[in-house]
């Protein structure tokens, strides 16, 4: 076999921005099949995929499953794990997106599944890939920042008016709140840079009038290794801190602004569009200590995660992103909110 046909459940911001794109560019992979309920999006998925079979239930793709590869999980989070648990019963490997399940016991159940079966599982954590992220990880494994002493990453934005989704008004159970939606990031990176956490404090708010789930969140681990992470998340931030900032005992990292591939997808841009490099923009950092000198940010590979998804399948590599790394990050954020409604260090996790 030389190519996957691909089933993208849910064909909302996730499915058709982030995962169809990357998947239709990457050689090895084709999108065979969308499943959707709504009229308008199956015909938004057959105008950019022609060809693709659109379904109107997961109950329809696994009931005929044949022809099928692997499964794409883009729905909304509280299903996350019960499809993935269905693909898996179909004896089809799954990718699953952010955040991996809502519960600590659905991930770990997820896992023992697929290697019950020996079924290829990944998490979608496009972020591991973002310009500012690869160039704070090559300089920090470069020496260049000395001993790290504390890490800060923001996910920013100013959304005074709130737009009454499920992520705004669901609750803890449906994976609603930006804990879930961007913390779900910030902390997988923290721990991809810094590894295990023995100690977590957050802060998690509701700012604006009319929700139900956290909109304004703040996040301290103190890493095993020593490192101090400071995450902030909001949805009411008029004025934007820095992206990330990470201070060592040498010198000192810092980068504003988001990676361009977010508003390249959004925009309709494909990487195998032919329109010129993808991942690149005119952005740069600032590394050393005052006076800092500029430097450029690496470019960012959102299609690694499918080529790598693709090797996985087809030639035994590993998956691009562990799911036991996903187990790690729904443990951290459990504890986030607990220190959060009990006001305390959560160090048990």
């Amino acid at each position: 076999m030389s190519s996957l046909d691909v089933a993208i459940l849910g064909y909302g911001l996730a499915g058709s921005v982030f995962h169809a794109p990357l998947i239709a560019a990457q050689p090895r992979l084709r999108v065979a099949a969308v499943v959707t309920g709504s009229g308008e999006r199956a015909a938004q998925a057959r105008r950019e995929h022609p060809g693709v079979r659109v379904l109107g239930s997961a109950e329809e793709l696994f009931a005929a499953p044949a022809g099928i590869d692997l499964v794409v999980v883009a729905t909304p989070n509280r299903s996350h794990a019960p499809l993935a648990r269905q693909a898996l019963a179909a004896g089809l490997p799954v990718v699953v997106d952010k955040p991996f399940a809502v519960t600590v016991a659905d991930a770990e159940d997820l896992i023992a599944r697929a290697e019950q079966a020996g079924l290829a599982l990944s998490v979608f954590q496009n972020r591991r890939w973002d310009d500012d992220f690869l160039t704070a990880r090559g300089l920090i494994e470069a020496g260049k920042l000395g001993a790290i002493n504390r890490f800060e990453s923001r996910f920013e934005r100013w959304r005074p008016v709130p737009k009454g989704s499920w992520r705004e008004v669901g609750s803890a159970e449906d994976g609603a709140g930006i804990l879930f939606d961007l913390g779900s990031h910030l902390v997988d990176q923290a721990v991809t840079l810094f590894g295990p956490v023995r100690a977590v404090y957050a802060e998690l708010d509701r700012r604006r009038d009319g929700i139900l789930s956290d909109d304004d969140t703040f996040v301290a681990l103190t890493h095993e290794s020593g490192v101090r992470s400071q995450l902030w998340m909001s949805a009411v931030t008029p004025q934007l801190g820095p992206r990330l900032r990470v201070l060592g005992s040498d010198a000192g990292f810092v980068s504003y602004g988001l990676d361009p591939q977010e508003e390249a997808l959004r925009s309709g841009r494909r990487p195998d569009d032919g329109q010129g490099p993808w991942g690149t923009a005119d952005r740069w950092g600032a590394l050393g200590a005052d006076p800092a000198e500029r430097v450029p940010l690496l470019a960012g590979d959102y299609p690694a995660f499918y080529a790598a998804m693709a090797a996985a399948l087809l030639d035994g590599a590993p998956v691009p992103v562990d799911p036991r790394d996903a187990v790690a990050t729904l443990r951290i954020l459990d504890a986030a909110r607990r220190s959060s409604d009990d006001n305390e260090v959560v160090t048990e996790f």
